[in-house]
């Protein structure tokens, strides 16, 4: 799937700000998420209900409101404590 395919999806509930497929650095290859900024709330709450679940690709999509990551606690990127 290309940013547009997920921008043009999301279009269907309302205005899209950004879609971007999350991509593997290396490889180019999605890695199966992507995030999808919707100006207005109301039309944001219509994609999760009327997307969530919808299937694409021959497998259901998973539609939710992104929250910030949980703090890990303190640890490089290698997974070593600091």
């Amino acid at each position: 799937m290309t940013d547009q395919q997920l921008n043009d999806l999301f279009a269907t509930c309302g205005a899209v700000q950004s879609a971007k497929v999350i991509r593997d650095k290396f490889t180019g290859r999605s890695k199966g998420f992507g995030f999808v900024e919707m100006p207005d709330d109301q039309e944001a709450e219509k994609a999760i209900a009327s997307l969530n679940g919808y299937v694409l690709n021959n497998r259901p999509i998973e539609v939710s409101q992104a929250r910030p990551r949980e703090d890990r606690g303190n640890y490089s990127d290698s997974g070593h404590r600091r």
